[in-house]
C-alpha cells in the first residue's frame, strides 16, 4: 500500500518536472531568439548598437541554458 503511493508519487514529480523544464525551455529559447535576431525581427528596443554586445552574450545564455532544459526534460533522469 505504502510503496504504490510512493509510485505514484514519483511519477507524478517526473510529470511536473518535465513538463516545468519543457516549459522553462520555451521560454528561454524564445527569448534568445528575439535577442540574437532582434536586428531582423525590427524590435527597435533591442536593436540598438549601444547594447549589441550584451544582447549577443544574454542570447547566447539564454541559447546553451534553454537547450540543457529541453534536454534534461526530454532524458527524464530525476
Amino acid at each position: 500500500m505504502e510503496n504504490d503511493f510512493r509510485v505514484k508519487q514519483k511519477k507524478s514529480y517526473n510529470l511536473m518536472r518535465m513538463s516545468y523544464d519543457l516549459t522553462i525551455a520555451i521560454l528561454l529559447l524564445g527569448m534568445s531568439v528575439l535577442m540574437l535576431f532582434a536586428d531582423k525581427l525590427k524590435i527597435e528596443q533591442l536593436a540598438t548598437k549601444d547594447n549589441e554586445f550584451f544582447r549577443y552574450f544574454f542570447g547566447g545564455l539564454c541559447l546553451l541554458y534553454g537547450s540543457f532544459r529541453l534536454y534534461r526534460g526530454f532524458k527524464r533522469d530525476y
